[in-house]
């Protein structure tokens, strides 16, 4: 593990999963529960859509019970909810954006208004956690839901704004295989953006506090062409 600098997110508290049930996450876990130090603990879980979303609060309950958190709610914003039901999700410890397919749960987080919300839940000092689809959703743009192909994210909504939280300045793509396919499409994509990417295997991950950023590795920056790795 390895600790760097951020120039901005000087408040955030965020956590990026890469995915993947491996022992690699509990170290993440940890330091999830760490942030927020002996307070109460609540979390809210976000599913990416209310499909099976019940389901998998449930495991995710079970999950993170073990790292002292105590009081869960469940806030699916591609269904029918109440605003008091939003706000109550919003005064959480802890908000965790699932899994899914990015531009499905990007389009409704969006349209739901939680999106804007949780900008402002972020910029307070709320802590902010994202798996996959939702870490991606954290970041300045969605672009890397479509790479690398085929195993890309399909936008079968049409969404047409791709523009993410924006709460940090980096971008992060998930269950990256290290193939040659993968880093072929990322050397590409780096040549075409300013910005470093964060490359991260399943059971990797980003910790920001405060304005320090943790690696859990194995990560790899791409940037400009160039890749190197870290952890």
């Amino acid at each position: 593990m390895k600790k760097h600098n951020l120039r901005r997110a000087q408040k955030m508290r965020l956590v990026l999963y890469a995915g993947g049930h491996t022992t690699g996450n509990k170290r993440i876990h940890l330091a999830l529960s760490k942030i927020l130090g002996r307070k109460a603990r609540s979390f809210t879980y976000v599913p990416s859509s209310h499909e099976n979303g019940e389901y998998y609060f449930r495991r995710i309950r079970r999950r993170y019970a073990q790292y002292g958190f105590k009081k869960f709610r469940y806030f699916a914003v591609d269904s029918d909810f109440l605003m008091r039901e939003m706000r109550e999700a919003l005064k959480s410890d802890v908000i965790y954006l699932a899994g899914g397919n990015t531009f499905y749960f990007l389009k409704h987080l969006r349209e739901s208004g939680f999106l804007e919300r949780l900008a402002r839940f972020a910029a307070r000092g709320g802590v902010v956690a994202g798996l996959s689809a939702g870490a991606i959703i954290m970041t300045p743009t969605i672009d890397l839901a479509g790479y690398p192909p085929p195993d890309a994210d399909i936008n079968e909504v049409k969404l047409k704004n791709w523009r993410g939280l924006g709460l940090v300045d980096f971008e992060f793509l998930p269950h990256f295989s290290n193939s040659r396919q993968a880093n072929t499409a990322l050397f590409r994509y780096s040549r075409k953006t300013s910005r470093l990417i964060f490359a991260a295997p399943d059971g990797s991950g980003i910790v920001v506090n405060r304005g320090e950023l943790q690696i859990f590795g194995p990560l790899y920056i791409f940037y400009r062409g160039k890749k190197v790795r870290l952890g």
